[in-house]
């Protein structure tokens, strides 16, 4: 089996479709591949927590297949559903924050200015996200920059402020998966903004990286070139700054298995699922090969 000493796992955001990252997260881990760092972001949270403390396989496609049942009830948006799917699915906290378990990152992103937080936590909010959409089809990140930045809280971390504990768990979590456009319920941690890491981070490779780890894999939930956030601008390489980062991605969009963003079908998700268990394999079969 092939063996690193800094290995870290990062998964991407993408809602529904990170059905195909915790399928990923499955196959390596009943591959026996541990990694020294876990890193999150937006719909991957509960997943890699899981993965975390080796039992994304006891979480599995159940976990997706009860949100399906959520989001279809009436009077049930994206940030009932998310803040439900974080009080029934977390993983122990005595398991996710021993002593003993392998680094956890959340990225989210900060809001920094008084202008923003008066948009981003108030009615304003999901205008603003359907703008940010826009401008993110038009590669257009002038917004962010002005007004957001790209935080990692961690488990070890140690700036109380970033770290990730017991007493922040579920705010950290919920701050990370919170889109404008479609999540009505603001995000704080500790009292301050918060809103989905996807404006400034879709998958923190690159910043597990300029933490010392030696070796990175970074998982999409679709096919393609993978960005360092929505606004594709930067794309998260292969190798960067002499480390290897080993990108997993799917061989075709999630929604040619009848699963989007904030949609999908039970059968959608089980094969969605199984094509990222699937993916993970082939990717052992290559990796460990090079051993």
């Amino acid at each position: 089996m092939k063996n690193t000493q800094k290995l870290a796992i990062a998964c991407s955001s993408g809602s529904f479709k990170g059905a195909f990252t915790h399928g990923v997260l499955s196959a390596l881990e009943s591959a026996g591949i541990r990694a020294d760092a876990y890193a999150a972001a937006s719909s991957s949270v509960i997943p890699t927590a899981w993965a975390t403390i080796g039992k994304a396989t006891d979480l599995g496609v159940d976990y997706w297949l009860a949100g399906l049942k959520v989001i279809k009830q009436p009077d049930v948006g994206m940030s009932q559903l998310a803040l439900g799917g974080i009080a029934h699915f977390s993983p122990p906290k005595e398991l996710l924050f021993a002593a003993q378990t392998p680094e956890y990152f959340v990225a989210t992103s900060a809001v920094i200015t008084p202008e923003a937080t008066n948009e981003t936590q108030t009615e304003k909010a999901r205008r603003l996200g359907r703008r940010l959409l826009v401008s993110a089809s038009k590669g257009d990140r002038s917004w962010v920059n002005e007004h957001l930045q790209a935080v990692l809280f961690s488990t070890n971390n140690l700036k109380d402020e970033l770290r990730l504990d017991t007493s922040n768990f579920e705010e950290v979590a919920y701050a990370s998966s919170r889109m404008l456009h479609a999540w009505d319920v603001p995000a704080w941690i500790g009292g301050k903004p918060y809103v989905d890491a996807s404006y400034t981070c879709l998958c923190p490779a690159i910043e597990m990286v300029e933490l010392g780890y030696t070796e990175a894999i970074a998982i999409a939930n679709e096919p393609g070139t993978l960005y360092r956030d929505m606004f594709q601008l930067q794309p998260i390489p292969e190798n960067y700054k002499g480390v290897d980062i080993h990108i997993i991605k799917p061989d075709v969009d999630p929604q040619e298995f009848g699963v989007s963003f904030t949609d999908a079908t039970v059968e959608g998700f089980c094969a969605v699922y199984q094509h990222g268990k699937d993916k993970g394999q082939e990717f052992i079969a290559r990796w460990t090969a090079t051993d």
